[in-house]
């Protein structure tokens, strides 16, 4: 069986969170080389990227209050228009890497999914497992999606991660963020945690903050519950978060040559 990892590209990396609707071309530009030197090099590792919203989702997300629920007719509007932000980043995203000869396909959860009732995402794997299955990159991104409980909300790019595990067994999950890993002082950011396990994450959970940007999906320590959550329900699976932001770094990180903080079960 190929091998399968999942690579996250945050919103912090790939937009100034700071500034809305500000995407990063050169860095977005500078990733995907990176990638398509890895898939020339390792053609016979499977890739599913995944990218977050970062200053164009995040915004409007926050105006309108989509993650906690859509009900009303302004709200309904607003859902609309946190789609179009993150469908605007999305799109960037695929010609960069199309332009580098990636062979990307994106596959947005508004129009391919549902919450249920328990909060669940209902996800039919079987486009991303043939696209996966023929070469093909699937890319996944922050996005609005319909629920039965809240009308409409908004899951991360972690969350559908947590969704895909189950489904598509990947081996690996990178997190490329601005930050080198976990700080367990941020933001003095003095002291990385090079190893979190769900046993070692209760002396650090005090200490891991939230993103210091808008961010309505949590931030850092939504990311580390989230893995650290999944890493307990499938033991095998490893957790990387790193900084994409050095030159040749993504690369190194799918090639198993960059540190950044591992987060995996306890021994």
């Amino acid at each position: 069986m190929k091998k399968l990892i999942f690579l996250k590209l945050g919103g912090s990396l790939i937009t100034d969170k700071d500034q809305p609707n500000t995407a990063l071309y050169d860095r977005i530009d500078r990733i995907a080389r990176q990638l398509a030197h890895f898939r020339a090099s390792s053609p016979e590792v499977q890739l599913l990227i995944g990218h977050g919203s970062g200053s164009f989702g995040h915004s409007a997300a926050k105006q309108y209050q989509t993650r906690q629920g859509v009900n009303t007719a302004e709200q309904w509007q607003g859902f609309a228009k946190v789609w179009l932000a993150a469908r605007a980043l999305n799109q960037i995203v695929i010609e960069s890497l199309a332009g580098h000869g990636l062979p990307v396909l994106s596959f947005p959860l508004s129009s391919m999914a549902t919450v249920d009732p328990t909060g669940r995402l209902r996800w039919p794997s079987e486009p991303l497992q043939a696209a996966l299955e023929h070469g093909l990159i699937p890319v996944v991104y922050g996005d609005v999606v319909f629920s039965e409980q809240k009308g409409g909300t908004i899951f991360s790019t972690e969350e559908q991660f947590s969704a895909l595990v189950p489904l598509l067994r990947p081996d690996e999950i990178l997190l490329a963020g601005i930050e080198p890993g976990v700080w367990q002082d941020f933001p003095e950011c003095t002291q990385l945690i090079k190893t979190i396990t769900p046993q070692s994450y209760l002396q650090f959970f005090d200490k891991i903050k939230e993103s210091a940007s808008v961010d309505v999906t949590g931030g850092m320590a939504s990311k580390v519950r989230e893995m650290l959550s999944l890493i307990e329900t499938h033991p095998c699976l490893q957790v990387r978060l790193f900084s994409g932001k050095e030159e040749n770094a993504v690369f190194q990180a799918l090639s198993g040559e960059l540190k950044g903080t591992l987060l995996q079960r306890d021994d």
